[in-house]
């Protein structure tokens, strides 16, 4: 029985869609400015292997994940670059998806661009206004009236009269309250716009989408996602809009991912500590630092640093390792599981609010039988495609296992080298000549460079 964590309620409840075997899920999206960042690439991967999970058990997902590509930050980035802001916004989508797809995650259902939303963006605060939960300031914005959303503050258990003494509260002499959003921003100079009843302007952040989120979802839906910095004020601010617009509850389920830390402190540039995807993926195997990403839990805090690569680097090593002698099985479908233990195990730690950390436990547990079972052909294949499966689900071990584990950097010895100098030591060992051979071995492993003889003769090798 799947159950999911609310951060609404702040607790764990059991699953229960709106349509029997049906989930709809939206998920907060990248505002395409710039490169995304490892803080961008936890989310996208939580969320990518909750729904390869969920369809794994026949749920029929509609998953949408929106961009953000009109904002402030975007027009200012394009005039730095003085390039139009479409330019800027299309280069940098395209490199998500590059991202994306190097990381091994999967396009949503649905992509929608506030841009191509205006019309419901206009609609939606048009209906705010109506119903007194928004207005018109004399500059042409429109704000919506905090104090008149009576739930305000419920998904982050805020109180609306403690934010006057808040930072995040930017005084503005066009609004009746300091604590009131812009739902709609009169243009200035040159900006971008489009036109409204209240003059050229464009949407604010949080109204996007609440527009996306109803036209791809409906006015409720099951599950609402995002990052850890957007349950206040961004997330609070749809519900706000949303639940006094459409006159009904918004999410069911509301699911947020924990941050990214590294080395031990918030990842910011002020610090120089701040990581693009690319960065990232310049030094390491993308499935190592997606299996870094699924090692913990998706609401768990997670520390990028060097340690933390080489043990996920370690642990991908020690599956690639088991599946060396299978590269030929193709991964068990789910069906076909249904009596297995460890296929119990799996399907129950990930209904339990899809916690990858224990389904990683019982997959090492199945590498260690699978590893005793070499002299029981049919029970190790059948264990091999067990483990290939429950890869698939996670988004790792979907490389041959004698690329992965010879994979390294341009810095490293060559593969060929290594092939070369372990051909030159089966030879010693068959001259008698010991003391080469171990030369030859010690000499690879100042290289990192390990070497595996079988009992046949043959020798593999893994980089350390």
């Amino acid at each position: 029985m799947l159950q999911i964590y609310n951060t609404l309620t702040r607790q764990k409840e059991i699953f229960k869609p709106m349509q029997p075997g049906k989930i709809s899920m939206y998920v907060c999206g990248i505002t395409v400015y710039d490169y995304c960042h490892i803080g961008h690439a936890r989310v996208l991967v939580a969320f990518d292997v909750i729904t390869r999970f969920l369809r794994s058990q026949s749920w029929d997902v509609n998953y949408v994940r929106n961009i953000t590509d009109i904002d402030d930050k975007i027009i200012n980035r394009a005039k730095e670059n003085g390039e139009e802001y479409t330019d800027l916004t299309k280069r940098f989508i395209d490199y998500m998806h590059e991202d994306e797809a190097r990381l091994g995650i999967a396009r949503p259902d649905i992509e929608p661009r506030a841009t191509g939303f205006i019309d419901g963006i206009i609609d939606m605060s048009k209906t705010l206004i109506d119903k007194g939960h928004a207005y018109a300031a004399t500059n042409g914005d429109v704000y919506y009236r905090v104090t008149s959303f009576k739930d305000y503050g419920k998904l982050t258990n805020k109180n609306v009269d403690e934010l006057l003494a808040g930072a995040r509260v930017e005084v503005d002499e066009v609004k009746e309250d300091p604590r009131d959003f812009v739902l709609w921003k009169a243009a200035k100079e040159g900006d971008p716009s489009w036109q409204s009843p209240w003059g050229n302007g464009r949407p604010g952040w949080h109204i996007e989408c609440s527009a996306m989120s109803k036209k791809c979802c409906g006015d409720t839906f099951d599950i609402h996602g995002g990052g850890p910095d957007l349950p206040f004020p961004h997330h609070e601010n749809e519900i706000a809009q949303s639940e006094a617009a459409n006159g009904c509850k918004y999410v069911n389920y509301w699911m947020h991912a924990g941050a990214v830390r590294v080395d031990g402190e918030k990842m910011s540039k002020s610090l120089g500590n701040f990581f693009t995807i690319r960065d990232v993926l310049e030094k390491y195997h993308p499935e190592v630092v997606r299996f870094l990403l699924v090692s913990s839990h998706y609401r768990s805090p997670i520390n990028y640093a060097e340690d933390n690569l080489i043990e996920a680097r370690a642990g991908l090593e020690r599956f690639y390792g088991a599946l060396r002698n299978y590269t030929n099985i193709a991964p068990l479908a789910f069906a076909e599981m249904q009596d297995s233990v460890y296929y119990k195990a799996f399907v129950e730690a990930m209904n339990d609010d899809f916690n990858t950390r224990v389904a990683l436990a019982g997959m090492y547990d199945l590498v260690r039988d699978l590893n005793n079972a070499k002299d029981e052909p049919e029970v190790a294949k059948n264990l091999a495609a067990q483990l290939k499966a429950f890869g698939l689900i996670l988004g790792v071990l979907q490389e041959n296992p004698e690329v992965f584990l010879q994979a390294g950097g341009n810095d490293v010895i060559a593969a060929e080298k290594v092939e070369q100098l372990i051909a030159e030591r089966i030879q010693a060992k068959a001259d008698k000549n010991y003391a080469r051979a171990d030369e030859i071995r010690k000499y690879l492993l100042e290289q990192k460079v390990v070497l595996e003889d079988s009992k046949t003769g043959g020798t593999l090798w893994r980089r350390e």
